[in-house]
């Protein structure tokens, strides 16, 4: 998996639009191999990028857990110290 794809599932406050774009935006740019498409692979880019974000947000608004909602910065401080122990 891309490894700039965070988790949105599972957070307080939920993920944001902006959020479930930009995981969605990321995965085509995996899939396709293009961080821009050229001008011929723009239309078909942007609306696999919107039917990715719709079938993002169907998913996560359709799960279900009973563990407790993870906080962001808290999980932002793991990430922190995970890659200051790989890196160094």
């Amino acid at each position: 998996m891309c490894r700039n794809i965070k988790t949105l599932f599972n957070f307080e406050p939920p993920a944001t639009e902006d959020e479930i774009h930009a995981s969605a935006l990321q995965f085509v740019r995996k899939l396709s191999g293009f961080n821009k498409p050229s001008q011929a692979n723009e239309a078909a880019f942007e609306i696999a990028v919107a039917e990715v974000s719709e079938a993002a947000r169907k998913l996560l608004t359709s799960l279900h857990t009973h563990a407790p909602a993870r906080d962001r910065e808290v999980e932002a401080g793991k990430a922190k110290e995970r890659s200051r122990l790989r890196f160094g």
